[in-house]
């Protein structure tokens, strides 16, 4: 390995956050190879894209979740996926936000959303679980509907006879793969505008 190579991949690592967390962010999915990639895990796959991006990985077991940390728009946020599997998401995020004292409005959620195609994402400022497990959870555990969520589109099922759980839990079409990598992309800009106090920013610019 040559000199430029060494200077190339220090470059390259991002530096360790410091001081308090201030935000928390969480996409929620199932853990397991068996639901890689399957709609419901949608906002795993975002934590992956924003991962990839401030070059860490979510591989610390904490709070009953895969975590790491960055500093994102200058703040340090702690970043989870939930190993609790989808209907006990709140056990985790509850108690990440207990103990660095993280309020709803700073606990930012990413998951599917059944009512939005592929490719589209809305952002909201609080609300109703919308009959999501995962949020449902997060809402009953911490007595509050007033964190920040993107919800990332999954697509409605094919005909109402469909079960939901084998909807969600199946893998995207091959021909959503381009418009699921920009969405990606368009979600971690979205956060990246929450975190910096920037929310009606992002919802002007990327609410489908």
């Amino acid at each position: 390995m040559s000199v430029f190579d060494i200077f190339k991949q220090l470059e390259s690592k991002q530096p360790a956050p410091t001081g308090a967390v201030e935000y928390i962010i969480a996409g929620l999915g199932n853990p397991g190879t068996e639901y890689e990639n399957t709609r419901h895990n949608i906002g795993f796959m975002t934590i992956d894209t924003l991962c990839e991006k401030y070059k860490v990985k979510c591989k610390k077991l904490k709070f009953k979740a895969l975590t790491c940390d960055a500093a994102i728009a200058g703040k340090r946020c702690l970043i989870m996926k939930p190993d609790t599997f989808m209907n006990k998401s709140g056990e985790a995020v509850t108690e990440a936000m207990s103990f660095y004292k993280i309020p709803p409005e700073r606990t930012i959620i990413v998951y599917d959303d059944i009512s939005l195609e592929p490719g589209k994402m809305r952002i909201r400022r609080k609300g109703s679980d919308g009959g999501h497990n995962g949020i449902k959870n997060i809402i009953y555990l911490s007595g509050a509907d007033t964190f920040p969520r993107i919800k990332m589109g999954v697509g409605a099922k094919p005909h109402p006879d469909y079960n939901l759980a084998d909807w969600v839990l199946g893998h995207f079409k091959k021909e959503d793969g381009e418009k699921l990598e920009q969405c990606f992309q368009n979600a971690v800009t979205a956060l990246e505008l929450m975190v910096d106090g920037k929310i009606d920013e992002a919802m002007n610019k990327f609410n489908s």
